[in-house]
């Protein structure tokens, strides 16, 4: 092991919650030029301007912003990233010069961004997909039930979320914008080949996040860090405009923020943390539902989400290569969020309102009402009572449906115990999350009547992957027929796309 190596270990295994204060302050230097420079200029308003004074100073940043979406969404696989050209003749009603200026940073940004770095392993991202193939709709289950219920823990990075288009109104786009990330990032060679997205799809989303910080601040992050430690901080109260709700955009600009408080909206702290509850989450999670990994494939899946989090712009000082160290850093970060949370009026915490939506949204898709419960019972399982109470889920199930749980997932350890000794790899828990994980992939993910349409491209390959899926591989036939009577009989996308055309998705 190298000298730097070993320094830049004893540097994470010696992270403490003054550094955390510290990475509250730091933002991502290379999305926020990027954005800088597309938003400029980004007009200050004094003080003393009304709300549509300040709304009409940056009336062009609406324009601009149309702009640089448009030409984001040529990005399509990693191969393409380094000699990207942009395509200005698809954009409609713009001045050619100010799209070719943005299309010019934006090739700066992938130029800059698209690489791996050095440290990164192609066998051991290799291992994390196929633990992805092989687990693939527990995976999807523990994004529902886990990982979305613990990335809302953390108050500011909630508000954050909660001011993103009123997220509780829009739940199934964050789901659905969750998943465009992760399924591109853990196929085959999703980050390691020309032809995968995974990258494609990372960098898209760390220039949303650069967005966001811009808009929320209603300028550079720099700027507002050095008139803080000037104590010059000059507030960004919240406006009254009539049409701030009509899109995320205008929602996060007369949002608000008060940086001295809660940091930098999207701040590394908030980033390393949500990276934790992709990857470490994840492998708790399977812990919990009785299959867990070998050590191994645990390493190899927190590595891939490594990689993933330097392409995302995280500091590698916040990364974790085993379990433990991550689940230290998981609640340490989860500590500091409580106590940010504690010193807030309760009416203003919109943790409870973006855990009910999430609740909701998954028991509007589940068909048996025995199974209803399964979503905030689960999420209990997983995330332990004082999440679910933060999220305010904790008595969501009815009676049936409590009894329903505990006979099947509650005593699912024991009856798999005894179960093992004729079938090697029966698995009641995970029989009953793949029904559960069969409707909310179907009818949430690849439904495409619901909010955000995924691309073609990037349907069709999910569509491959749970095509894979249709099958327990390693479950008993009759396991797997007996899955059949509570989801489909063939192949799971193929019923999707029956339950599409009934709605009209040609």
């Amino acid at each position: 092991m190298t000298q730097t190596v070993q320094n830049e270990r004893r540097g994470r295994e010696a992270l403490d919650s003054a550094f955390l204060d510290q990475m509250q302050l730091v933002a991502d230097p290379l999305a926020d030029r990027t954005v800088a420079a597309i938003f400029d200029p980004l007009h200050d308003s004094p003080i003393d301007s009304s709300d549509a004074e300040i709304l009409n100073a940056n009336a062009p940043l609406w324009q601009r912003i149309r702009i640089a979406n448009t030409l984001i969404t040529q990005w399509k696989t990693n191969g393409e990233l380094a000699t990207w050209q942009p395509d200005l003749n698809v954009i409609a009603n713009a001045n050619p010069v100010e799209a070719a200026v943005i299309g010019d940073v934006l090739r700066a940004y992938l130029a800059e961004g698209h690489q791996l770095p050095p440290w990164a392993d192609a066998s051991q991202v290799a291992v994390a997909e196929r633990v992805f193939f092989d687990h693939g709709v527990l995976s999807c289950l523990l994004l529902f039930c886990a990982s979305l219920p613990q990335c809302y823990v953390l108050p500011d990075l909630s508000d954050v979320l909660h001011a993103a288009g009123q997220l509780e109104a829009h739940t199934e786009h964050r789901i659905r914008s969750t998943a465009a990330m992760i399924f591109p990032v853990m196929l085959a060679g999703g980050l390691t080949t020309a032809d995968g997205s995974g990258v494609t799809q990372v960098l898209k989303v760390r220039l949303i996040h650069a967005m966001i910080r811009h808009l929320v601040l209603r300028g550079a992050p720099e700027s507002a860090v050095l008139a803080l430690t000037q104590d010059a901080v000059i507030p960004t109260p919240p406006l009254a405009i009539a049409d701030a709700g009509r899109d995320m955009y205008r929602t996060l600009f007369a949002h608000g923020w008060a940086i001295e408080r809660d940091g930098l909206p999207c701040n590394q702290e908030e980033l390393a943390y949500t990276l934790l509850t992709f990857h470490y989450v994840f492998v708790d999670g399977m812990r919990t539902l009785g299959v867990p990994l070998p050590p191994d494939q645990e390493r190899a899946y927190l590595h891939c989400w490594n990689v993933v989090s330097h392409i995302l712009g995280i500091d590698r000082r916040l990364t974790q290569d085993d379990l433990n160290p991550a689940r230290a850093v998981f609640e340490l970060m989860q500590a500091r969020g409580r106590a940010d949370a504690a010193k807030r009026p309760p009416t203003t915490d919109p943790r409870p309102k973006l855990g009910v939506a999430l609740m909701a949204s998954m028991e509007r898709v589940i068909p048996l009402p025995v199974l209803r419960g399964v979503p905030s019972l689960l999420t209990k399982t997983l995330c332990g009572k004082q999440v679910v109470s933060e999220l305010g889920i904790d008595h969501r199930a009815t009676w049936p449906q409590r009894i329903f749980f505990a006979i099947t997932f509650g005593s699912a350890r024991a009856i798999d115990a005894v179960a093992r000794l004729v079938w090697k790899d029966f698995s009641l828990a995970k029989l009953m999350s793949r029904i559960v994980g069969y409707h909310l992939l179907t009818k949430l993910l690849l439904d495409q009547t619901r909010p955000l349409r995924l691309p073609d491209r990037l349907l069709d390959q999910i569509e491959g992957q749970v095509n894979d899926w249709s099958d327990d591989q390693r479950a008993p036939k009759w396991i797997n027929r007996l899955e059949d009577r509570f989801t489909t009989h063939g192949e799971w996308n193929l019923a999707r796309r029956k339950a599409a055309t009934m709605y009209g998705d040609k």
